[in-house]
């Protein structure tokens, strides 16, 4: 896929050059590509330069319209789009003006699907979770990871409380680079994961428990205190973090290949 930015800056070099347009407009668009200023919000376009993904949109606390507008922008200069925490009914009026837009009902994710067959997606990253209930921030991760370009395992359901689910799927999760560990209740899963691979794992704990777990407190402390050399861990439902991270870190091992 092809960075816009690089194609817009190789442009206007191109047109300033044929005397097609000013040194002060060249100067104008180039302070855009920094970021632009929409009064409600300040668009880091050169997020996508210096990262090589665009800025993400929280879509929790915004209005659909802010959404829209948001969107819009970033797609001037990218051809990916992911807003998170966000509805169906700030889809439902994006894909208005918006096309090729995917709604993704179980992590609440609105985006633009990879226009790049599969078999040319970065292999590495495994997404797997502790119980069903824990789908939708695994998925908020797999989704992510996606969008940078890799081709994602998923495994679900795979919880201590069952742990031959787990340890059958012990020649699947060696073949990882990097495994993303959803759990909520006690945590444990990153943890007895990290036991048994030779790559880093991303635990993400999850608000799903009982009372005594504090809506992801418990999880979250006991992925902290892991015994287990490799388990790094992000926020409590950070499904979003956790995916990002696996992304940098599979382009990083791709980079050195």
């Amino acid at each position: 896929m092809e960075n816009n930015i690089n194609k817009i800056i190789e442009e206007l070099l191109n047109s300033f050059k044929e005397g097609k347009i000013s040194k002060g407009e060249v100067s104008l668009k180039l302070k855009e590509i920094y970021f632009e200023d929409i009064g409600f919000a300040k668009i880091d376009h050169h997020r996508l330069l210096r990262r090589d993904f665009p800025e993400v949109i929280y879509g929790d606390g915004k209005t659909p319209e802010q959404v829209l507008e948001i969107a819009k922008k970033i797609l001037n200069y990218s051809p990916i789009l992911l807003v998170t925490r966000t509805t169906v009914e700030t889809y439902c009026i994006l894909k208005k003006e918006i096309k090729n837009l995917q709604f993704d009902e179980s992590s609440n994710l609105i985006y633009t699907p990879l226009e790049i067959p599969e078999n040319k997606l970065t292999k590495g990253i495994t997404v797997i979770c502790a119980g069903t209930s824990d789908i939708s921030i695994a998925e908020e991760a797999a989704v992510t990871s996606y969008l940078m370009k890799n081709k994602v395992v998923k495994i679900y359901d795979i919880g201590v409380a069952g742990i031959h689910r787990l340890t059958s799927y012990k020649d699947e999760l060696n073949k990882s680079n990097v495994i993303i560990a959803v759990a909520g209740m006690e945590g444990a899963l990153p943890g007895v994961v990290s036991s048994m691979v030779n790559c880093p794992v991303i635990g993400v704990p999850t608000s799903k428990g009982y009372g005594s777990s504090f809506k992801g407190i418990s999880p979250l402390l006991t992925m902290l205190n892991s015994c287990s050399p490799g388990v790094v861990v992000v926020n409590i439902d950070n499904g979003f973090g956790a995916g990002y991270a696996a992304g940098i870190i599979n382009r990083a091992i791709k980079k050195n290949d």
